[in-house]
């Protein structure tokens, strides 16, 4: 089945069993993001709300709320996009077996966009910016956001659709400095492709016309999000994905998506920005208020019986979890075939994707020598750290497996391999003074910040702790030490008044003179605010661990050293991922909030069946 509207969907989302209706009155402050919240920890179905307070329009969410949902979805053609892009990577795979293949040409056919002959968009009316649903997701939010937009821009060296851009790109519809139903903002983040469109009309002078999208086939909202290389357009992957051609057409100069359930049209001009935020993103925490492009409105469509899709996003994992694992099964193995000798790479959702990555490499540099040690994936490190928003990684751990037996969604397995395995002289590298993520405020500023690359490979060293040793609970100055997993011991600071320097400084002293097995089965201690939290879960480890930390600043080692600009250390490594002055608080639901929605989950109310 082909989508030719996000109510299509919705309807066959219901008659299958993935919808329920809200028919309950429910108030876009915080109400509804509390619902879709707590429905969606649940694991609960897609939700379609029919009486927003306060607007005319339905609302949806939750819709790609599990890997399962979205790919019923996409169920008739998400096989046909897989050996597309199969065959992308190994053309003479069509060749060899041009029957088993011919669905996938058919499904190529529509990729090319179908530009409408109707001039005006007479299936919309126009409407204000007001008369959307003003969603406020988190109490400390700004505004109201858009946070499931189509973003469209085109290239002004070469316009049309063929090249130009589809980014998810959030937008705020009010508060802050904006003016009323005439001006939006717009936040964008590094390695986007909007980036270039802006660069260039900033070069000319000229404003950058941008057309938002909001709902229609869900295709086009997972295109949005869609890693794919620079030149390429998303609605050709829209088209593919959703078994239909998008649809455009053109007014007053603007692209207008035919399908979209809404769209805003307007003009960002050079230098011209206003504080944005903030807003409670996808790291867990908020992204605080800083100046971004300023988006003067047009115009604002909106169709008939026109509903608005959106999504919360927070600590993960969150129902935008759902899209990484979707375009995961897309691409399979892409990305690894695009850098030689890479196996395979995990952007970790439960630490918020860009900070921490695994990868597994090849190792084939010197196979005559007797002795293992990083060489190839040092060179694949590079490879990825430069490649489009792998680039963004903070935390890069590789490795090499010669038996294919070790996988990176294996977490604490893979982990536990790279423990057993590093040199702690040898195999941490550190990039200074570089760009990391714009919602990771563990840096020294906005985009700033710097990134470790932890290359471990060869015969395993050691055996790694498997409780507490004793030697820990017997430091003065530190308390509550707990296993986090083998090899990993978490512990708090008792009196945080000393300074972290001069704390390390003791650790350091105390730890130094002991050269024991205790010691040398333990490779990274992490200093942390709650012990108990840290220790908890492998999710909590890593949301605190790989969140909160700046490599060049809060990695630490016991008899640390420098030789000829290396850094390393002979005794285990230490993290601090205690919360900084300049982190940015992370989100928590509020729990008036939390007792009103309590309503919709009780007897005879819409979501009974799930309270």
């Amino acid at each position: 089945m082909s989508y030719s509207s996000l109510e299509q969907c919705l309807l066959d989302l219901e008659k299958n069993g993935h919808l329920i209706r809200i028919k309950e009155e429910v108030d876009p402050y915080l109400e509804m993001a509390a619902v879709h919240l707590r429905v969606y920890e649940m694991g609960g179905p897609a939700l379609l709300f029919e009486n927003v307070k306060g607007s005319n329009y339905r609302t949806a969410s939750n819709i790609f709320g599990s890997l399962e949902r979205s790919k019923f979805i996409f169920r008739h053609t998400l096989s046909s996009v897989q050996k597309l892009i199969q065959l992308k990577s190994n053309p003479l795979e069509g060749l060899k077996h041009p029957i088993d293949n011919f669905s996938a040409g058919l499904a190529a056919l529509k990729a090319l966009p179908l530009k409408n002959p109707i001039r005006k968009p007479i299936l919309y009316k126009e409407i204000q910016i007001s008369d959307l649903p003003q969603i406020h997701h988190w109490k400390k939010d700004g505004g109201a956001f858009v946070t499931l937009p189509q973003v469209y821009t085109e290239d002004f060296d070469t316009p049309g659709i063929m090249k130009s851009n589809l980014g998810m790109y959030r937008i705020q519809l009010s508060g802050n400095d904006y003016q009323p139903n005439k001006e939006i903002g717009l936040h964008y983040q590094l390695h986007r492709g909007i980036g270039v469109h802006q660069t260039k009309s900033n070069k000319k002078g000229l404003p950058l016309k941008v057309s938002c999208f909001v709902g229609g086939p869900p295709s086009h909202t997972l295109s949005a999000v869609m890693p794919l290389p620079e030149g390429i357009s998303e609605m050709t992957f829209a088209g593919v994905l959703g078994g239909r051609r998008f649809r455009y057409l053109y007014e007053d100069g603007f692209c207008i998506s035919a399908d979209a359930d809404f769209v805003i049209t307007g003009e960002v001009y050079p230098n011209d920005n206003k504080p944005e935020g903030p807003f409670g993103d996808h790291l867990g925490y908020y992204s605080l208020q800083h100046d971004f492009p300023v988006m003067k409105v047009h115009k604002v469509y909106a169709k008939e019986n026109a509903i608005w899709p959106f999504t919360v996003v927070g600590r993960p994992p969150q129902e935008d979890t759902s899209f990484g694992n979707l375009i995961h099964e897309i691409t399979g193995d892409a990305i690894p075939q695009e850098i030689p000798g890479l196996k395979e790479i995990h952007a970790v959702d439960a630490a918020g994707v860009h900070p921490l990555l695994l990868a597994i490499g090849s190792e084939r540099y010197t196979p005559y020598a007797q002795t293992k040690q990083p060489a190839e994936i040092l060179t694949i490190a590079n490879h990825i750290l430069g490649t489009g928003q792998l680039s963004l990684a903070k935390f890069l751990f590789i490795t090499a497996d010669e038996t294919n037996q070790l996988s990176t969604h294996n977490i604490q397995e893979y982990f536990e391999y790279i423990l057993e395995r590093i040199d702690l002289t040898r195999d941490i590298h550190f990039y200074t003074n570089t760009t990391i993520d714009t919602l990771d405020y563990s840096g020294t500023n906005l985009n700033s910040g710097s990134k470790v690359v932890i290359a471990a490979y060869g015969e395993k060293k050691r055996e790694l702790c498997k409780e507490v040793p004793t030697l820990f609970n017997e430091l003065q100055g530190f308390e509550n030490a707990q296993l986090c997993m083998p090899g990993v011991i978490a512990l708090q600071i008792r009196n945080e008044e000393l300074g972290i320097r001069n704390w390390i400084e003791e650790l350091n002293n105390k730890l130094s003179i002991i050269n024991n097995q205790q010691l040398s089965n333990t490779v990274l201690l992490v200093l942390c605010d709650d012990v108990s939290f840290v220790s908890k879960t492998l999710n909590n480890f890593l949301w605190v661990t790989f969140t909160r930390a700046n490599p060049s600043h809060d990695i630490y080692g016991i008899n640390e050293f420098v030789e000829n600009k290396h850094w390393g250390c002979k005794g285990p490594m230490i993290i601090d991922a205690r919360i900084k002055p300049h982190h940015a608080p992370a989100v928590e639901k509020d729990p008036e909030i939390e007792k009103k929605i309590d309503r919709l989950f009780v007897k005879g109310a819409s979501l009974e069946s799930l309270g």
